[in-house]
């Protein structure tokens, strides 16, 4: 028989951003075409961003 487990939530920090309107539609209907929650889509092009840094850009992050 399977075991529901729940998985654990990511500790986060909460920010407000100001985004342009076209930016939000266009993630919202992202999230919904991949049927994921505003929030996870903007977490997972965000990531995706700061992975593929200019180099100089990456170093200077740290």
């Amino acid at each position: 028989m399977n075991k529901l487990k729940i998985p654990k939530n990511h500790s986060g920090i909460s920010k407000t951003l100001r985004l342009p309107e076209n930016i939000v539609d266009d993630v919202q209907k992202l999230a919904n075409l991949k049927n994921l929650s505003f929030n996870r889509t903007v977490i997972t092009l965000l990531k995706f961003s700061l992975d593929n840094l200019d180099d100089d850009d990456k170093s200077n992050i740290g």
